[in-house]
């Protein structure tokens, strides 16, 4: 499992897979470590090439309507 979500490599829009077996605990771990660095996202439960895991996506900033 992926012990360290390095947040500040990933570009707003842009989003990494881990797969794991306990999604749930993963989830949870990677929406927890981007509080800290304020990154906003979100994460979800899917499979991937065959693999069980959890995709996190970074949002991107609101864009500015005229």
């Amino acid at each position: 499992m992926l012990k360290h979500f390095n947040w500040e490599t990933l570009k707003p829009g842009e989003g990494i897979f881990v797969p794991t077996l306990d999604v749930q605990k993963t989830r949870e771990m990677g929406l927890r470590a981007a509080i800290y660095p304020g990154v906003k996202t979100y994460a979800k439960i899917g499979i991937k090439n065959g693999l069980l895991g959890v995709l996190f996506f970074r949002r991107a900033p609101p864009s500015c309507g005229s």
